[in-house]
């Protein structure tokens, strides 16, 4: 089978580049080794983000970085085997969370954000799947005095960009969810965001489109791509598949494929861990809620409500080690009247990270800087994948395609890295 072009990793980024493309008349085959949206797509907290233009930064300051390595801090958690690798990147990450270029990531980051609402309402028209959107923000509830006032200093350069917030008292921001509980001091509300109750879903009903166009889904081990003359190919469960081009989509999984080929990149990951819960007495949620010092979010899915935990540095493959679910999940039982488990065992994924906290999207380059021809990647959104897959599949379609980009593409070339 020859097409135009083949996407490797069907979760939210790549099935919204493969839609993309299928809709500007491409013949495009879309092969992961799952279905679309079980992977990386599937766990996240639901969020479609339009507020977070400041990143999820790496500790500057003594007492943090003394919390995370105690084992006091919640939100991180860390496997002693995996940091003497972890070394470099973890450096340029640090650097990368100097206030002053965090202000430039923000100023950056934001010109993918502006459009992450439309893009999403976009594809969610098309596809049939706007029943799993809601409005009404997220909810970010804050233990102290001191991260009431941390939150405080993104207010200035969120109302330049037209953002709203609002901050809460403890009684205001019980007025919006009757069932938690007063285990905090106050709160903000950021109203812009949008959530959808599956994640999972969403992205399954974008690939359902995307075949329903006339694009094509295979499973298939991505390791096995292959140059072929000025082309591609790779043996899928319905045969061989030819094609022009190539869009590396595959989150954490990238370097397996794109290292064969001389292309380096100082992608790390950042697991994750979530569990379903049932509600006792019949407690809702109507939106995500970040406990910020308590380190998770809550938030109503299809399946009860999830809990989702913050970062693990750990290697990708290495045991699940959900330590950070067990301590969360007794903050949050606290705060909000979870009943029994929904799973018998955590899920865990991997979020892919490169140090500067921007993705990489774009042509890929070779060890001397080189463009390979007809090479594209859509990799490293971190904790912003599920908000930033339609964006990211709109302008790297763009860019394929010859078109003018929405959003300027040079922060986010690959080749930043040399």
């Amino acid at each position: 089978m020859k097409v135009d072009t083949l996407v490797l990793g069907a979760g939210i980024v790549g099935t919204s580049v493969a839609l993309n493309l299928k809709l500007r008349g491409q013949t495009v085959v879309l092969v992961d080794r799952r279905g679309p949206g079980e992977e990386t797509s599937y766990g996240n907290a639901g969020l479609v983000e339009r507020a977070s233009i400041y990143p999820v930064a790496f500790p500057r300051d003594l007492k943090a970085l003394m919390e995370v390595a105690l084992g006091r801090n919640p939100a991180a958690n860390y496997h002693w085997d995996a940091l003497p690798g972890l070394v470099p990147w973890m450096y340029a990450y640090w650097k990368a969370s100097a206030p002053e270029r965090i202000l430039a990531y923000a100023r950056t980051m934001e010109t993918l954000l502006r459009h992450s609402l439309d893009e999403h309402a976009r594809l969610a028209a098309l596809s049939g799947a706007e029943s799993y959107f809601r409005e009404g923000g997220w909810l970010k509830l804050y233990r102290t005095p001191q991260g009431l006032d941390h939150e405080r200093l993104e207010f200035p350069l969120a109302r330049q960009y037209g953002l709203s917030m609002r901050e809460l008292s403890v009684d205001e921001a019980l007025a919006l969810e009757p069932d938690l509980r007063p285990d905090f001091t106050g709160a903000v509300i950021w109203s812009d965001p949008h959530s959808v109750s599956s994640p999972g879903g969403v992205t399954a009903a974008y690939a359902r489109h995307f075949a329903a166009l006339g694009g094509e889904i295979r499973i298939g081990d991505a390791r096995g791509l292959v140059r072929l003359g000025s082309g591609w190919a790779m043996s899928t469960a319905g045969g061989l598949v030819e094609a022009r081009q190539v869009v590396v989509a595959l989150g954490p999984w990238a370097d397996d494929v794109l290292r064969p080929f001389g292309v380096r990149l100082p992608l790390a990951v950042k697991r994750g861990y979530h569990m379903h819960y049932r509600s006792e007495g019949g407690a809702k949620l109507s939106r995500p809620v970040l406990d910020e010092e308590g380190g998770y979010v809550i938030t109503p899915m299809e399946l009860g409500i999830r809990l989702t935990t913050g970062v693990e540095f750990a290697r990708r493959d290495a045991r699940k080690t959900p330590v950070q679910l067990e301590r969360t999940e007794a903050i949050a039982r606290k705060l909000f009247p979870l009943g029994a488990r929904v799973e018998a065992e955590p899920w865990m994924g991997c979020r892919p990270a490169l140090p500067d906290m921007l993705p990489a999207i774009g042509p890929a380059t070779g060890p001397g800087g080189e463009k390979l021809n007809g090479l594209w990647l859509a990799i490293g959104h971190q904790h912003l994948g599920f908000t930033l897959g339609p964006i990211t599949g709109r302008l790297l379609a763009e860019m394929m395609s010859g078109e003018t980009p929405t959003v300027d593409p040079a922060p986010f070339a690959p080749a930043r890295f040399g």
